[in-house]
C-alpha cells in the first residue's frame, strides 16, 4: 500500500465515473472488492472496469469522493472503506452520530437498506423545463429621492408616470434542461446573471415574478402548479441569508426542523420523538455542528455561534426536510474552502444513496468541489450559455475558442466567458468566438450539446409523461410519510395539533432562553407599577379624589393595553423564519402565529399580576375581594385584545414603518377617546364614533364602575359650609341638594354617563373584539407569509444619470435607440480591448518608503472570568511595493491581527512591539494608514463620488488645496474603473450598489486618503464571486506593482489567485504563526518549506492555497499529524524573521532625520475641528435632505397627530370639564415626543455604526464633529415641525380671537417643545449601544416626565416624597406655560351638570345667602344674585383659578421657557458628556479594568442622585431649614 500513488486515474478519468442512481443500489449483493493494495496499476483498472459493469457503480463514485477527502489514500483503500455492510451492528460506533468514528455514507447505505426492508418508499423526482422564460417588474430608471421631490412631482406630471415606473423586465430567457433523480446540477454565472431566479424557478419559489406563457416545469411528468399544491415541501431552496430565532440552540432548531417532518412509517418501528432527535443528531455530525448542540444560533445582536456555523445551522436545517430536490444559493458563503467542501461531499453523498436532486450556486468554487457534481449551467446576463455535463463544460468551451490558464479551476474559468474584462481568446478564433450574451446564447442553441440536451429532455418526458405514474407514486410515498389525519394532499407531514404543539413548545424555550428580556419586561411593569401606585397612595374617600380615581385606573387599563404593542418588532423580526419555514413544508404560518398567542398567555398574566396587585393596592383602590377580581379580569382580558390588535396590524401590513405608523395612530385614538380624557357628551360627532370601537373604552367604563359601585364620598366642599336642611349642595356632578356625601353611582352616571350594569355587556364586547382579531390575525398570518422577489437596480441623482443608463431606459420604453446586439457586442468588444490595453491608472498614488513592522504580538482577553490568548508572538513586516497575504484556519485570529495591527482594539491586552521604520507608532499612525473592512459600510444616501471626495477632504492635509484633492478623487475613480457609477448612490443591498461595487468603494475611499503607510484589507473578496475576486485582487496587485505597501486577510483564493502575492503570513489556532516568508514563483517557495518539514508534497494539480490549509488541518474535521507552530519557532525561517527585523530596525534608524515632520507626529486629525465639524454637519444635512420619508414622516406624524387631536378637542366650552379637556388636549400633544424620539435614535445609530466602526479609527474627523454635527442638523426640522404643530393644534383648540402675544407665546413653546425632543434622543442614545435599548429608556423617562408634570396627578395631591419629581420634570413647565397661555383670562361658565344647585332659606336671595360664604374668600361665581330659588353656584370664575389648582401661572410663563432651554442646554451637555464617559474614554484606553470603570459611574450618578434628594429649587428660608429633614 505505501507504494501506490496517493490518486490513482480512478479518480481523474471521467470514463470510469459513469451517472447511476440511488435505486441501482443492492445491499444483498457480493460486494467484496478487497484487493491488495500493492497490486499494479492493470489490476486496479480490472478492478475498476468491472465495478462500472456491475450494480455497484454508485459505491464508485463515492470512493472517488472520498478519495479526494483523503490525499493519503489509494482507491483500493477508498473501496476498502465503503465495500460493504456485512457484519455492521445498529450500535456501531461508525452508525452513532455522537462518535468520532461516525460514517455517514455508512450511515446512509444502512438507513435506505433499513427502509427497504420496512417496504418504505422514498421521495424522489426529476425535474425538466422548457422554454423557461421568466419575468419581473422593477423600475425603468430609479432616480433618488429627495424632500422636494413629492413638492416638485406636482410640476414632473409627465416624468412623475414616467420615469421611476415598473417595466416588465426579462429575467431569464428560455432556459431548456433535464436533471434527472440522484444528480447534481452546478449553477454558474456573475452576480446578477439569473442564477437565484433560476433556482427559485426550478422549486416553485415564484412569488413576485412571472413565468412565460410557454414555460414549462416538470418534475417527472408532474407539473409545477399541482407539485407547489401538493408537495411544496418536496422542492425547497435555500437563501443565501441565515434566518434563524436567535435565542434557540443548535439542537433545539434543528429538533424542531426533524420533528415536523418526521415521517408516520418509521424504520423499525421507532418512536417518532427517537427519530427525530437522531436525524437530528446525524446532521450536526454531518455539518460538524455536535459541539454546538447547546449553544444559541444567535445573530447580529445575540451573542451565539460564529457565522461559518451559523451558515451549516441554515444547511443543516434545509438538509432535515428530507425534500428530494433541493437549490442552493450561495449556501458556501463565509466557509472555508475545506468545510465547502465537506458540504458539498455530503450533498453528493445525498445524491448517491438517496436519490436527491440538487442544484446549487456557488461563487469560487475548487476544483474538487466542481468535479462532485453531474451537470453545469452557465448563464450569462439572463441567457443559457451551456448546459450539460460538468465533465465536457471545459472542453466546449475551448473549443468554441476561449483560453483556460494553467491552475485556472474549471468553474472560474466557465464563469469568466462571461466577463468580457476577464476572458482570452484563443490564437487564431479572434473572429470566430462569440462575444454578447445573445451570440453565445446563438452558438448554444446550434451546438450538438443543445441537441443532445433536447434528445435527454425527451427521453425524461417519454419516460415520466404527464399524468403518467409518478404522480401516484409520489402521492403514496408522500402520503406513507404523513401522520394519520392529514389531509392526503396537505403538503404538510404531521398534524394541525402536533404543529401547534411543536411551535408552542419551541416558542416557551425561546421565552426560557430569552429569560433576561422576558424578566426585563415584568421589572418594568413592577417599576411602573410601583411609581403610579405611590403616585396616589393614601387618596382620601372624598370628592375632591374622584379625578384621581379616574386618573389612576387610566393609567392602570392603558398600561396593560399597551404593553403589547413592542409584539409589533417582535412579529417583524419573526416573519422572514416562518415564510422560510412555511417553504419548507414545516408548519402552517397560522400555526407558529396561534402558537405565539398560547405561549405569550402566562408571561402576560405573570406580568398583569405584579402589575395590577401593585398599583391596585398601593394606589388605595377598593379593597373588596370581587371588586379586585373584576378589575383585574378587565385589564388582563383589555391586554389580550389589545395584543390581537397590535398583532393583526402587524400581520395585515407589509413593512414594519407601516405598521408602527398606523399603530402610533391607534394608540393616540385609544388614548383619547378611551372616556377620562374627553368624556363621550364633549365628543364631537365626526370623531365619537371611535369610542364605540375602542375596547379600552369599555374596560375603562367597567373598572370605573365598578371602583365607585355602592360607594359614598365625603363632600370636600360644601357651599355654603354653614347651609342646614336641602340650603347646601357639593359642587360635584352628582351631588343631592341637603346631602354631604355623594354616590358614586351618581357621580359617575352624571359625569360620564357610565352605568353598572353595563359592565357585563362590556366585557362581552371585549370578548367579542378579542376572537374578531384573533381570527382576522390568524388569516392575515396565513395570507400575508411570503416576500416577493425584487430585481437589483442602481439609483442615480437627478440630473446626473449616465447616457449609458438613459439610453437602456429609452430604449425599455420602446423609443429609438441602438440595435441591442450592436450595442452590446461593442461594449463587450470595447471592454475586451480596454482589459488588454488599458494604460496602467496606478501611477498617480504618492511613492512610498516606510517600513511597518511587528514584533512577538501577542493579544489575551478575558472572556467568562477565563484569559484566552488569541495572537500568540506573531512577528513580520510589510514593504513597500508587497502584497502580502493573511491566512490561516477558522478561528486562528486573522482579522484580530489586522485591527491589531492597525490600532483597532479597544478591549485586552496586546504586549509587543510595532514600528514604523523602527521607531514606536505615533498619534498620526492611523490617519496614515487605510483599512478595509469586510463589512462595507458605507453612508446609504451620499454617491460615491461624494463619499470619496469626503474622505480626501478630511483625511488629506489641510496643505493640500480643495481643487487638489478633488482631482485625486477623480484620478481614483479611474483607477478602479468606477466612472459608470461615480454618480450613482450607495443605497442598500438591491437597491443601489451591488457587492463588487461596494467593495470597490471601501478601497476607493481609504485610497482616497492616499495612505501614506500601508493599506490593510480584511476579507477583501468575501462574498464575491471569482471573477470579481480576480479583479479586486490583480487591483491590489497594481497597487503594490507601484510602491504600496498592502496587508490583506483571503478567503478561498484559488491558485491563480493566490500566486497574485508576494508574502504569505500563515496562522494556526490559537494565532500561532505557521509561516511567514515569500511564496516564490507557482508557490515554490511556500510549498518546499511544508514539504521539508514532513508533510507530503503538493500535487500538481492541487490548489496551493487548500493545500497548505489543509497540511495544518483546516476544516471542522480537519486534523495535522503535526503541530506546524512548534515547527516554525525551531525552523531556521523563524530566525531569519528575526534578524530580518533587527536589520530593517537598523538600516531605518540610520537614515531617519529626527526633525523631520514633528506636527504629524502630535496631530492626530489631518483638518482642524472647524472644518471637521463643517464638513460632518453638511453631510448630515445632505442625508436628511435625501431621505424623504424620515422627514415627511417626521411632519406627518407631527401634522396628522396635531390635527387629530385639535378636532378632537375642537373648541370645547368654558365648563371646568371643558377647561379639563383642553388641559387635556395639551397633555395630548405632548404624547407624540415618544415617536420623535424613535423616529431620531435610528438615524443616529446609522450615522455612529459608520463613524465608530469605519471613521473614527481611520482618524477621519473626531467625535465631537460627528456629536455636534447631529445635534445641529435636527434643530431646523425641530423648528419647521413645531411651526406645523402649532398651526395644525392651536387654532382648533383655541380658535383665532386670542392675543397675538397669546399666539406667539405658544408657537415658541410649541418650537422649543420639538428641539427638546431632538436633543433628549440624542443624550439618551448618545451612550447606549443600540436605538432599541435607548427606546426603552427614552420611553421610560418620558413617562415619568409626563406623570409628574401636575396634569394627571395635582402637584398639592402628590405625596410628599415625590414633590421633587414634579419639579424635575421639563414637562412640568413645558405643559405650564403652554396651558397658561392657552388659557390666560378665559372666563368659565359651568355646565348643568358642574353647578351645585339649592335653595336659600325662606325670604332670603341666592346673594344674601351665599353673602357671608363670598366673604370667607369663595373664588366661584353666582349665576343670578337675585333668585329666590335654585341658586346655581359654579365654583370657578375663570381659567386662571382652575390652572392655578395645578400650580400653574400666566406671571411665570417666561420663567418656564427659560428654564425648557435650560433643559435643552442639559441635554446637549449630557450627551456630549455621556458619550465622552461610554464611547470615547472605553475605546481609548486598552488595558483599564472594567470594574473600575463602572465603579466610577455608580460613584458619579450616586453623587447626583444624592444631590437631587437633598436640595430644591427654590432657596429655603433660613429659619424654616431646621425643620427640613431634606436639607438636614
Amino acid at each position: 500500500m505505501a507504494g501506490d500513488s496517493p490518486q490513482s486515474s480512478f479518480h481523474e478519468d471521467p470514463e470510469y465515473l459513469p451517472n447511476v442512481k440511488a435505486n441501482d443500489c443492492n445491499d444483498d449483493e457480493d460486494e467484496s472488492n478487497n484487493g491488495d493494495s500493492s497490486s499494479n496499476e492493470d489490476t486496479r483498472f480490472n478492478l475498476i472496469r468491472t465495478l462500472t459493469r456491475d450494480r455497484n457503480t454508485e459505491l464508485s463514485r463515492i470512493a472517488s469522493v472520498f478519495s479526494h477527502a483523503d490525499e493519503h489514500s489509494t482507491a483500493t483503500d477508498s473501496l476498502a472503506r465503503i465495500d460493504t455492510l456485512a457484519g455492521l451492528q445498529l450500535g456501531d460506533a461508525v452508525l452513532n452520530p455522537s462518535s468520532p468514528q461516525f460514517d455517514f455514507y455508512k450511515w446512509a447505505r444502512m438507513l435506505m437498506k433499513l427502509m427497504e426492508e420496512d417496504g418504505l418508499k422514498r421521495r424522489r423526482t426529476g425535474i425538466t423545463f422548457r422554454n423557461l422564460s421568466v419575468y419581473g417588474s422593477g423600475p425603468a430608471l430609479q432616480l433618488q429621492s429627495t424632500v422636494s421631490t413629492p413638492i416638485m412631482a406636482l410640476f414632473r406630471f409627465q416624468e412623475t408616470f414616467g420615469v421611476g415606473r415598473k417595466t416588465r423586465k426579462r429575467i431569464l430567457n428560455n432556459f431548456n434542461g433535464a436533471l434527472r433523480e440522484g444528480e447534481m446540477l452546478v449553477v454558474l454565472g456573475r452576480p446578477g446573471s439569473g442564477c437565484s431566479t433560476f433556482l427559485k424557478t426550478i422549486c416553485g419559489e415564484t412569488h413576485g415574478l412571472e413565468l412565460g406563457k410557454e414555460a414549462s416545469v416538470q418534475y417527472n411528468g408532474i407539473p409545477q402548479t399541482t407539485f407547489k399544491k401538493e408537495f411544496r415541501g418536496e422542492a425547497v431552496y435555500s437563501a443565501e441569508d441565515e434566518k434563524h430565532f436567535p435565542h434557540l440552540t443548535v439542537g433545539q432548531t434543528l429538533e424542531f426542523a426533524a420533528a415536523c417532518r418526521t415521517p408516520s412509517a418509521r424504520v423499525m418501528g421507532m418512536e417518532r420523538k427517537e427519530f427525530s432527535h437522531h436525524i437530528a443528531r446525524v446532521v450536526m455530525a454531518i455539518f460538524g455542528l455536535s459541539h454546538t448542540v447547546n449553544a444559541k444560533v444567535g445573530d447580529d445582536y445575540v451573542r451565539g455561534v460564529s457565522g461559518g456555523e451559523r451558515k451549516r445551522v441554515s444547511i443543516a436545517e434545509l438538509g432535515l426536510s428530507g425534500a428530494p430536490v433541493v437549490c442552493w444559493d450561495n449556501s458556501t458563503r463565509g466557509l472555508d474552502s475545506a468545510t465547502a467542501l465537506e458540504f458539498t461531499k455530503a450533498l453528493r453523498i445525498a445524491s448517491d444513496v438517496m436519490g436527491a436532486t440538487q442544484a446549487v450556486a456557488i461563487y469560487q468554487a475548487s476544483q474538487a468541489i466542481y468535479d462532485l457534481f453531474d451537470k453545469a449551467v452557465v448563464l450569462y446576463e439572463g441567457r443559457q450559455i451551456y448546459y450539460g455535463p460538468a465533465n465536457s463544460a471545459k472542453k466546449y468551451f475551448e473549443d468554441m475558442g476561449w483560453y483556460c490558464p494553467p491552475r485556472q479551476t474549471t468553474g472560474d474559468f466557465l464563469t469568466s466567458i462571461t466577463n468580457p474584462m476577464e476572458r482570452r481568446v484563443r490564437d487564431g478564433f479572434e473572429s470566430k468566438v462569440p462575444r454578447t450574451a445573445h451570440e453565445f446564447e446563438t452558438y448554444w442553441r446550434n451546438s450538438q450539446q443543445f441537441k443532445d440536451m433536447q434528445a435527454e429532455i425527451e427521453q425524461c418526458e417519454d419516460e415520466h409523461p404527464v399524468g403518467g405514474p409518478a404522480l401516484g407514486e409520489l402521492r403514496e410515498a408522500h402520503n406513507q410519510a404523513q401522520a394519520k389525519h392529514v389531509r392526503p394532499k396537505s403538503p404538510y407531514t404531521i398534524t394541525i395539533l402536533m404543529q401547534v404543539k411543536l411551535c408552542t413548545t419551541r416558542a416557551y424555550q425561546r421565552l426560557w432562553n430569552d429569560k433576561a428580556s422576558t424578566i426585563s419586561r415584568v421589572m418594568a411593569q413592577l417599576i411602573m407599577s410601583l411609581i403610579i401606585g405611590s403616585l396616589y397612595f393614601n387618596t382620601p374617600q372624598v370628592t375632591s379624589s374622584f379625578f384621581s380615581k379616574g386618573s389612576v385606573l387610566f393609567f392602570a387599563i392603558l398600561l396593560n393595553a399597551l404593553l403589547s404593542i413592542s409584539e409589533i418588532n417582535t412579529l417583524y423580526s419573526q416573519r422572514p423564519i416562518v415564510s422560510k419555514h412555511v417553504s419548507y413544508a414545516l408548519y402552517y404560518s397560522c400555526v407558529e402565529a396561534f402558537a405565539g398567542i398560547v405561549s405569550d398567555i402566562p408571561i402576560k398574566l405573570i406580568t398583569s399580576t405584579v402589575f395590577n396587585l401593585i398599583i391596585y393596592f398601593l394606589g388605595d383602590l377598593r379593597r373588596q375581594a370581587d371588586h379586585f377580581f373584576i378589575f383585574f379580569l378587565f385589564t388582563f382580558i383589555t391586554m389580550l385584545t389589545m395584543s390581537a390588535i397590535f398583532r393583526t396590524l402587524a400581520a395585515a401590513t407589509k413593512t414594519i414603518s407601516q405598521a408602527l405608523a398606523f399603530a402610533g395612530v391607534m394608540v393616540l385614538a385609544i388614548v383619547i377617546y378611551t372616556g377620562f380624557t374627553i368624556q363621550r357628551s364633549y365628543m364631537r360627532p365626526w370623531m365619537e364614533w371611535i369610542s364605540w370601537i375602542n375596547p379600552v373604552a369599555y374596560a375603562f367604563e367597567a373598572i370605573l364602575v365598578n371602583e365607585v359601585h355602592n360607594q359614598r364620598y365625603a363632600c370636600a366642599l360644601i357651599v355654603p359650609p354653614y347651609g342646614e336642611g336641602m340650603n347646601f349642595q357639593c359642587p360635584i356632578a352628582g351631588a343631592v341638594p341637603g346631602e354631604r356625601s355623594v354616590s358614586g353611582d351618581a357621580w359617575v352616571e352624571s359625569q360620564y354617563g357610565y352605568k353598572y350594569s353595563h359592565i357585563w355587556r362590556n366585557l362581552g364586547f371585549i370578548f367579542a373584539f378579542q376572537v374578531f382579531f384573533y381570527v382576522v390575525y390568524l388569516t392575515a398570518t396565513q395570507l400575508n407569509t411570503a416576500s416577493a422577489s425584487t430585481a437589483e437596480f442602481l439609483v442615480f441623482r437627478r440630473g446626473n444619470v449616465p447616457i449609458y443608463m438613459l439610453k437602456q431606459d429609452d430604449e425599455e420604453n420602446g423609443k429609438a435607440a441602438p440595435p441591442a446586439a450592436a450595442a452590446a457586442a461593442a461594449a463587450a468588444a470595447a471592454a475586451e480591448a480596454n482589459s488588454k490595453n488599458e494604460e496602467d491608472k496606478t501611477n498617480v498614488l504618492p511613492p512610498q518608503t516606510d517600513v511597518f513592522t511587528w514584533r512577538n504580538v501577542t493579544y489575551d482577553i478575558t472572556i467568562k472570568g477565563e484569559d484566552r490568548r488569541i495572537l500568540d508572538h506573531v512577528s513580520g513586516w510589510v514593504r513597500p511595493g508587497t502584497l502580502t497575504a493573511l491566512m490561516g484556519v477558522s478561528g486562528a485570529g486573522k482579522t484580530t491581527l489586522l485591527d491589531a495591527l492597525a490600532q483597532r482594539i479597544s478591549f485586552g491586552v496586546i504586549t509587543g512591539d510595532m514600528f514604523v521604520n523602527g521607531k514606536p507608532l505615533d498619534l498620526s499612525f492611523q490617519r496614515k494608514t487605510g483599512y478595509c473592512q469586510q463589512q462595507d459600510l458605507h453612508l446609504e444616501t451620499s454617491t460615491v463620488r461624494e463619499a470619496l471626495r469626503f474622505s480626501a477632504m478630511l483625511r488629506q492635509p489641510k496643505s493640500v488645496s480643495k481643487q487638489e484633492k478633488y482631482e485625486f478623487v477623480e484620478d481614483v475613480i479611474k483607477m478602479l474603473n468606477m466612472e459608470d457609477f461615480a454618480e450613482a448612490v450607495v443605497g442598500n443591498p438591491g437597491e443601489g450598489l451591488n457587492v463588487e461595487q461596494r467593495k470597490l468603494l471601501t478601497i476607493g475611499v481609504e485610497l482616497a486618503a492616499k495612505p501614506q503607510l500601508l493599506l490593510f484589507l480584511d476579507e477583501p473578496t468575501s462574498g464575491l464571486d471569482s471573477q470579481s475576486a480576480w479583479a479586486i485582487v490583480t487591483f491590489l496587485r497594481k497597487l503594490a506593482d507601484h510602491g504600496q505597501a498592502v496587508l490583506s486577510t483571503i478567503h478561498q483564493p484559488s491558485a491563480v489567485l493566490f500566486q497574485e502575492f508576494d508574502r504569505l503570513l500563515l496562522l494556526a489556532k490559537g494565532g500561532k504563526t505557521v509561516y511567514f516568508g515569500e511564496i516564490g514563483k507557482n508557490s515554490e517557495t511556500m510549498l518546499n518549506y511544508f514539504a521539508t518539514h514532513g508533510a507530503e508534497r503538493c500535487r500538481p494539480d492541487e490548489n496551493p492555497a487548500e493545500y497548505m490549509l489543509n497540511v495544518v488541518g483546516a476544516g471542522p474535521s480537519g486534523m495535522s499529524m503535526q503541530d506546524w507552530a512548534a515547527v516554525w519557532n525551531n525552523s531556521q525561517e523563524a530566525k531569519q524573521v528575526q534578524e530580518e527585523l533587527d536589520r530593517i530596525h537598523a538600516e531605518k534608524a540610520e537614515k531617519h532625520d529626527p526633525t523631520a515632520d514633528q506636527q504629524a507626529v502630535t496631530q492626530e486629525f489631518a483638518m482642524p475641528m472647524t472644518s471637521q465639524i463643517y464638513y460632518v454637519t453638511f453631510r448630515v444635512f445632505q442625508q436628511y435632505w435625501r431621505t424623504p420619508t424620515y422627514i415627511w414622516g417626521k411632519f406627518l406624524l407631527g401634522f396628522m397627530s396635531a390635527v387629530f387631536i385639535g378636532f378632537s378637542f375642537y373648541k370645547q366650552n368654558s365648563s371646568s370639564s371643558g377647561l379639563q379637556n383642553t388641559l387635556f388636549a395639551i397633555f395630548m400633544l405632548t404624547t407624540i415626543f415618544t415617536s420623535l424620539v424613535q423616529q431620531i435614535m435610528p438615524r443616529f445609530v446609522t450615522q455612529r455604526s459608520l463613524f465608530e466602526v469605519r471613521e473614527r479609527p481611520s482618524r477621519t474627523y473626531g467625535w465631537k464633529a460627528f456629536l455636534l454635527a447631529n445635534i445641529i442638523v435636527e434643530i431646523p426640522y425641530q423648528i419647521l415641525l413645531g411651526i406645523v404643530v402649532w398651526a395644525s393644534l392651536y387654532f382648533p383648540v383655541f380658535g383665532k380671537n386670542q392675543t397675538s402675544e397669546q399666539q406667539g407665546i405658544f408657537l415658541i413653546y410649541s418650537v422649543q417643545f420639538m428641539i427638546f425632543a431632538s436633543t433628549f434622543a440624542h443624550m439618551v442614545i448618545a451612550g447606549l449601544p443600540d436605538a432599541e435599548t435607548a427606546g426603552h429608556i427614552a420611553t421610560t423617562l418620558f413617562s415619568l416626565s409626563l406623570t409628574f408634570n401636575g396634569v394627571m396627578q395635582p402637584p398639592r395631591a402628590l405625596p410628599g416624597f415625590w414633590i421633587f419629581m414634579w419639579r424635575v420634570s421639563p414637562l412640568t413647565y413645558t405643559v405650564g406655560g403652554l396651558a397658561a397661555t392657552g388659557l390666560h383670562n378665559r372666563i368659565v361658565n359651568c355646565a348643568e351638570n358642574e353647578f351645585a344647585i339649592f335653595d336659600p332659606p325662606s325670604g332670603a336671595t341666592c346673594g344674601q345667602y351665599l353673602a357671608e360664604f363670598f366673604a370667607a374668600g369663595a373664588q366661584g361665581q353666582l349665576e343670578d344674585p337675585n333668585a329666590t330659588q335654585g341658586c346655581r353656584y359654579c365654583s370657578l370664575r375663570n381659567a386662571d383659578q382652575f390652572l392655578a389648582g395645578s400650580e400653574v401661572f400666566w406671571s411665570q410663563r417666561w420663567r418656564n421657557f427659560g428654564l425648557g432651554w435650560a433643559y435643552i442646554g442639559f441635554n446637549v451637555f449630557a450627551a456630549v458628556a455621556l458619550y465622552y464617559m461610554l464611547r470615547v474614554r472605553t475605546s481609548t484606553g486598552k488595558t483599564r479594568k472594567r470594574a473600575s470603570l463602572v465603579k466610577h459611574y455608580v460613584r458619579w450618578v450616586g453623587s447626583w442622585v444624592r444631590a437631587l434628594f437633598t436640595t430644591r429649587i427654590e432657596k429655603t428660608p433660613e429659619e424654616k431649614v431646621h425643620v427640613n429633614d431634606r436639607i438636614l
